[in-house]
């Protein structure tokens, strides 16, 4: 008895290729645009938080594992913690759409806008191991500072030979 086996065809593939300078030209059109849309937001914000007496908030934040959160966020005025306002926060855009004007908690906008700018900042920062860290909204100098801890395993190879 004679058994024909089916021929594998050869593998036909083409190499993937990664146009860097498209990659860097897409990069810098993605953050202008962002950095335009964080402009009137961040005056928006700075001046609802100034009339409501806040003088700084602080937002925590952890990740790993692909997967990650705000763990809490607590806001100052000159006296110490007090809550946030509940509504009458609009935002000149929301979820990264430019120009959708929203209505609502700025607890929201503020959550929304801390993962806008670890996406743009630290893209990542949920993965493996992770990362975790803090934003400080300072309304008087209305500025807003991250501080990213990336974690990260590491090995060290020793070898003997005797």
């Amino acid at each position: 008895m004679i058994t024909v086996q089916p021929e594998t065809p050869a593998p036909s593939f083409a190499p993937v290729q990664f146009d860097y300078e498209t990659w860097r030209a897409e990069e810098a059109k993605r953050r202008a645009e962002f950095a335009a849309q964080l402009i009137p937001l961040k005056a928006s914000l700075f001046d609802f938080l100034e009339e409501s007496g806040i003088v700084l908030v602080t937002v925590d934040f952890d990740g790993c594992g692909d997967s990650g959160q705000i763990e809490g966020m607590t806001a100052f005025d000159e006296h110490g913690e007090v809550a946030l306002p509940e509504s009458g926060f609009v935002a000149p855009y929301i979820d990264g759409e430019a120009a959708a004007d929203a209505s609502g908690p700025i607890e929201g906008a503020i959550e929304t806008l801390a993962y806008d700018l670890l996406q743009t900042e630290h893209s990542g920062w949920e993965n493996n191991d992770g990362a975790y860290g803090e934003f400080r909204f300072d309304v008087l100098a209305r500025s807003i500072t991250l501080e990213c801890n990336m974690r990260f395993t590491s090995s060290e190879l020793h070898e003997s030979n005797w």
